[in-house]
């Protein structure tokens, strides 16, 4: 009877710690905000074309860094306690935005030939030599993502049953802003003479549009309070190709004006943290 007694007691014990710490469950709907830091580039080729032939090109990269932070909304499913299959959808607001700058120049103008093969303007029908300063033509292009967003599937592992270590990826998509600013001089002279004039010249475009692409990354997940979570979540988002041209004041050797051209392609690496408040499925 002693030990009858002995093992109704240890069993109610066990049952009773059975009840009070129940397993975790992932499964339900979630809403959360976050905060971080985007370390963001912009690959860009600048080039000039006059009367639709390339007359110079250069390539640029820039960073587009800043502050991001939004919104995120998602729903997991978990299976024998421990893999979490989600799915997750966020909004991020953002302060990134970067500069970078090329310029097509020559060396000094010595004659007509020397004047042909630079990135210089206007028409010098002298034969003579004349010495005049090289004159570059500077291209600036100036970026800013102004918002993106996310739609991803998360699939994951429970480390413990309060904490999750996960893989993410899926679309992404964004708001570029692109401003494109070039000066330059313009020389006019008469047929036969040296006589000549040199007028500086600028001008500038600017372009909106939105792009979409790709994301991958990692994080990890852990319950802090009852159904509130805190998350460190690393995303790389690819928005692929941007691309703009527009006229300038500037004159090509043609006697028409050069176009300035430009094609960048964006790059993110995201480090937030997040909190998410969860709804337990019924």
């Amino acid at each position: 009877m002693k030990r009858l007694a002995l093992a109704i007691s240890v069993l109610a014990v066990s049952a009773t710690g059975a009840l009070a710490n129940p397993v975790y469950n992932w499964t339900g709907f979630y809403l959360g905000g976050n905060l971080g830091y985007s370390w963001g580039r912009s690959a860009s080729t600048l080039w000039f074309t006059d009367a639709g032939t390339t007359v110079s090109s250069a390539d640029t990269r820039n960073d587009m860094n800043g502050v991001i932070g939004g919104g995120q909304f998602g729903y997991n499913w978990q299976f024998d306690n421990k893999w979490v299959f989600g799915l997750e959808a966020d909004f991020q607001g953002s302060d990134q935005k970067g500069r970078g700058t090329a310029a097509c120049a020559g060396g000094a103008l010595t004659s007509v030939a020397t004047l042909n093969s630079a990135c210089s303007t206007g028409h010098i029908g002298d034969t003579a030599p004349f010495n005049v300063a090289a004159l570059p033509v500077p291209s600036d292009i100036s970026q800013k993502l102004n918002w993106f967003g996310t739609v991803r599937g998360r699939i994951g592992s429970t480390v413990t049953p309060t904490v999750l270590l996960y893989v993410t990826g899926g679309l992404a998509y964004g708001e570029i802003t692109t401003s494109n600013t070039v000066a330059g001089t313009n020389i006019t002279g008469a047929q036969g003479t040296n006589v000549f004039t040199l007028t500086p010249v600028s001008g500038s475009a600017s372009s909106t549009t939105t792009r979409v692409g790709w994301t991958i990354g990692a994080g990890i997940e852990g319950v802090v309070s009852g159904n509130w979570t805190a998350k460190l979540e690393y995303l790389y988002v690819d928005l692929g190709d941007v691309s703009g041209a527009f006229v300038t004041p500037v004159t090509g050797l043609s006697g028409g004006l050069l176009t300035s051209r430009y094609n960048s392609h964006i790059t993110d690496n995201i480090l937030r943290v997040g909190l998410n408040y969860r709804w337990a499925a019924r």
